[in-house]
């Protein structure tokens, strides 16, 4: 049990890292919102929870998170895109563990990152027209924008990007299921 216990910290640490890493090299995509960013800082994060449980990706969305405040918000110090982005890793994140937990086939893993895609895209713009853009433009000073302007911004940025982002990351890390499911397998069975 101890063993088990000394690999799940170490591997959640080392995915973190990873995950961090990743963060770090996002991207912007031409037809959404600048401060709209695509990383792959889920995929550790996705891989934590199929091997060790879905606390453990929770873990690693938190610690990624935590990494990249502490060393890249200095100049703002508001940590409302750093809590939006823990928030949609988990909604990303878990909603797929469950899901592919029932089904447990490629197949069962692609339908589970559709999901997973389709719950955080939804409930991202619920919070982001009531919680992340009004503390956003209050903590930044901007003027308040209306509800038409918000809804727009979700409607017509928001939603779509969560959308195109869901699919660019299932679709990387279907491409790497395919290759590690023997392994994440192994990793598992030794969880228990």
């Amino acid at each position: 049990m101890k063993s088990f216990n000394v690999k799940a910290l170490v591997s959640i640490g080392m995915l973190s890292s990873i995950g961090f890493v990743l963060m770090l090299l996002n991207f912007p995509l031409p037809p959404f919102p600048k401060f709209l960013m695509v990383d792959f800082s889920d995929i550790p994060a996705l891989i934590a929870a199929l091997i060790f449980g879905p606390v453990a990706g929770i873990l690693v969305e938190l610690f990624k998170n935590i990494l990249d405040y502490v060393i890249t918000s200095s100049e703002t110090g508001i940590p409302v895109g750093h809590i939006s982005n823990f928030i949609a890793g988990i909604l990303f994140v878990v909603p797929t563990y469950y899901i592919y937990e029932k089904l447990k086939t490629k197949k069962g893993m692609t339908y589970a990152l559709v999901a997973g895609t389709v719950i955080m895209a939804i409930v991202m713009s619920v919070l982001n027209y009531f919680v992340f853009l009004p503390a956003y433009t209050l903590f930044m000073g901007f003027p308040a924008m209306s509800g038409d302007e918000t809804r727009q911004m979700i409607v017509a940025g928001i939603l779509p990007f969560n959308i195109v982002k869901g699919i660019i990351i299932s679709i990387v890390f279907i491409l790497l299921f395919s290759r590690m499911s023997t392994w994440i397998g192994k990793q598992r069975a030794y969880r228990v």
